[in-house]
């Protein structure tokens, strides 16, 4: 029984390991690339850089079209943030209508909202851009940011449904009781118990505004606007011969800052999974 035990824990523990170098190949091989000369990173199969070199970081440093690295990086946090508050600030308001307030229509306008969330992003591109263009706001950042305030993330609007629903009522109405309303009980009594929530959702916000391209893409005309993703992809057609060693140096220094933000914050992600399974 004992020998059993043992050889299903290595299988496991190998398959663990096998499953983790799949995942990790092309991150490790990313960061290797960056200090690999140009010449060396197609066609070149191996992970470890025959010569090293730090000119694919001083080059990423310097900019790209006149615009200095930092621009990009300034343009992907300010649109980052902004996404996370925006995000955080209208689905909770969102969520707590739909989970603690009686009005007419309320489960057809919950059900309506779930379903946008079958609705493939590609089907509504050409009506907003056309809506925007019409609004003189192309080029700006209002097309990438203000559905963030109007609670148009129906999936963080829906987890954090299921979050309040899961919060006794009787503190409800223990603040009624104390003369709170609807605006006091939601600041007072329910957001603060939504922490887990609120966190993972701006996790998964940030990481989402911080690698998105084609918003960007379609919106963004002026490279002083341009964020980290777009900015990767001038290394690649600016010229007739791609500098994949800035790109790769590039590429890692934009994984950074989300890789920090999820080691500082993921004991709070992991905390409101915890959360959820406790019932009573």
């Amino acid at each position: 029984m004992k020998a059993t035990r043992r050889l299903r824990s290595l299988v496991f523990h190998a398959a663990a390991v096998a499953a983790s170098i799949v995942v990790l190949y092309p991150a490790v091989w990313m960061v290797m690339s960056s200090f690999k000369p140009g010449n060396q990173i197609i066609g070149n199969t191996s992970i470890l850089p025959e010569t090293w070199t730090l000119e694919n970081y001083v080059t990423a440093f310097g900019g790209i079209g006149g615009v200095p690295f930092t621009s990009f990086v300034w343009n992907s946090v300010v649109l980052a943030v902004l996404s996370v508050v925006g995000t955080v600030a209208s689905s909770a308001v969102a969520a707590y209508a739909f989970a603690r307030v009686s009005f007419p229509g309320r489960n057809v306008m919950f059900a309506v909202m779930i379903g946008t969330l079958l609705l493939p992003f590609h089907v509504v591109i050409i009506p907003q851009y056309i809506m925007f263009n019409s609004a003189g706001l192309v080029n700006t950042y209002v097309p990438l940011l203000a559905g963030k305030f109007l609670a148009s993330e129906a999936f963080f609007v829906f987890l954090m449904v299921q979050f309040i629903r899961g919060i006794p009522r009787e503190l409800d109405e223990a603040a009624r009781i104390d003369g709170c309303g609807h605006g006091r009980t939601f600041g007072l009594v329910i957001l603060p118990l939504m922490r887990p929530a609120i966190i993972t959702t701006s996790i998964f916000m940030f990481i989402w505004s911080w690698n998105d391209f084609l918003g960007p893409l379609l919106y963004l005309k002026d490279p002083d606007l341009f964020p980290l993703p777009i900015a990767l992809r001038q290394y690649v057609d600016q010229t007739s011969v791609s500098d994949y060693g800035a790109q790769m140096a590039m590429a890692v220094l934009a994984l950074v800052p989300v890789a920090l933000f999820f080691i500082i914050f993921q004991r709070y992600l992991i905390q409101g999974v915890a959360t959820q399974g406790l019932k009573g």
